[in-house]
């Protein structure tokens, strides 16, 4: 039978965290919204109806046990609560803050069916383990006994730290290498600091640290040292590099100065923040202040691009994106949180050149409209013949998407199998690439994918390397 604190979803309405109004969020990089305190997420929690099937579960790519710790929330055990959403994922609190929960377990909460509005789970999630450090719950990483065996992960982003946490917890000496200066990847650099304070980032990363993992920073693997003298350091390996090669625009004048890739823009922006002396930041050029912004793309990285711009204070900041809102990619609450903040989205529009002799001018763009569905099942986009217009602008962001880098030349490795789409081919049993113990987990597998699944691959791959190892030369998986 149920507890007398839950199923209250009839008579208690759904109440996310308040945000900050957004003349005011406008004006910083501090995450917008307030956290909840202890009775209202008590009260939130407890709307959970405790269902037979939770499919919040269910469309978690981690499976997180989340009825479970509602249930403990509403209760009141709240260390009890984190102990069991940190069961199953490295970093809780930051799927919390960055998750699209409304395309994930809230989403898919059976209340939501049911027209009462769904559990507020990743802002409860947040709740327990930002809770948790603060009351000193969050311990060190529990490192087994130590195995004598060493692993190298390429990529400091959600992927390479789960999977060096879950393999220092197995008693393996784990290094990490990166091309950064900070541990993070995307986290760091790549996600804006309203959406994630980066404090949050680097304490998971002191963690890890403390717990005797090594980071290598400014790290390029192929510069630094090739991927087969990594391979003779280290009895395994894995990539876990993201991809970070930005899709380009076909159009005249994208070459313009002033034309820039988001992930340039977002990392100046974040490197500010860092307080670090960043030259292309300091001369203007990715900088937005007093600037008449268009950011192309309706993707999450987009609704980042626009947000910063508007918080670097742009004269005018436009989205222009191919589809309609219904048909984005990104999140409509992050969309809906660009709007608050002034941000004009144009929608069905595309680019079809950039104006300026020295320096972008304008944007001249065709308008769009939706055909028949494409592979995803999306409307495709088509031109609306005799429909072009043209948009002020001083600074033009390409946010169009990200694919893989070509690891073979880069990494020196040219015997590493990738696929049409150039990500990395790893076996889908043992995720072992074609390289004997060279193993890849993340978007560099599956491709540009959510924070969520990068985590839950990194601790897929970390059993799969831990059971190569223990069992060595005549392992099943070492031999597919």
């Amino acid at each position: 039978m149920a507890d007398d604190s839950m199923l209250k979803f009839v008579d208690r309405g759904q109440q996310y965290p308040s945000k900050r109004a957004a003349s005011l969020r406008a004006e910083d990089f501090r995450e917008i919204a307030d956290r909840y305190g202890v009775p209202a997420a008590e009260e939130q929690a407890g709307r959970c109806s405790q269902c037979g099937v939770p499919y919040c579960t269910v469309h978690c790519p981690l499976h997180n046990h989340i009825p479970d710790w509602l249930r403990l929330t509403a209760e009141g055990r709240l260390r009890e609560a984190y102990e069991l959403s940190n069961a199953t994922s490295t970093m809780p609190e930051i799927c919390g803050r960055i998750c699209p929960q409304d395309r994930l377990c809230e989403g898919n909460c059976v209340i939501e069916f049911s027209g009462h509005g769904a559990v507020t789970i990743g802002s409860v999630e947040k709740f327990i383990t930002d809770t948790a450090w603060e009351e000193g719950w969050v311990e060190p990483v529990r490192v087994g006994p130590a195995t004598g065996q060493s692993v190298g992960v390429i990529g400091a982003g959600p992927a390479g730290l789960s999977a060096a946490e879950y393999l220092r917890e197995r008693g393996h000496e784990v290094h990490v290498y990166d091309r950064h200066d900070r541990a993070g990847g995307l986290l760091t650099y790549g996600i804006p600091g309203f959406k994630l304070e980066k404090h949050v980032v680097m304490r998971r990363v002191e963690r890890l640290r403390e717990a005797g993992i090594v980071f290598h920073h400014s790290f390029e693997v192929g510069r630094d040292a090739s991927l087969d003298e990594l391979r003779s350091r280290h009895d395994s390996v894995l990539i876990a590099t993201g991809v970070y090669k930005a899709r380009g625009i076909k159009a005249p004048g994208v070459g313009t100065a002033g034309v820039v890739e988001a992930l340039d823009y977002l990392t100046a922006s974040n490197r500010k923040g860092f307080g670090d002396a960043v030259p292309d930041f300091d001369s203007g050029q990715l900088d937005a202040a007093g600037k008449h912004v268009v950011v192309i793309g309706g993707g999450d990285t987009a609704m980042d691009c626009v947000r910063t711009a508007v918080r670097q204070g742009a004269a005018s900041v436009k989205c222009l994106y191919r589809r309609d809102r219904s048909n984005m990619p990104g999140s409509q609450r992050e969309t809906a949180n660009a709007e608050e903040e002034g941000v004009e989205f144009v929608w069905l529009s595309a680019p079809e050149a950039f104006d300026g002799a020295e320096h972008v001018t304008s944007v001249r763009a065709a308008k769009m409209r939706l055909g028949a569905p494409d592979a995803s099942g999306r409307r495709s986009p088509e031109h609306d013949p005799g429909a072009e217009f043209q948009l002020p602008a001083d600074l033009v962001i390409k946010a169009l998407g990200f694919e893989a880098e070509d690891l073979p030349v880069l990494f020196g490795a040219p015997q590493l199998g990738i696929t049409r789409w150039g990500t990395v081919r790893a076996d889908g049993r043992t995720m072992m690439t074609s390289l004997d113990g060279v193993f890849a987990a993340g978007d560099i597998v599956r491709g540009a994918s959510l924070v969520v699944w990068a985590i839950r691959d990194g601790r897929d791959v970390a059993a799969h390397m831990h059971a190569w190892m223990r069992a060595g030369a005549d392992a099943p998986a070492r031999a597919a």
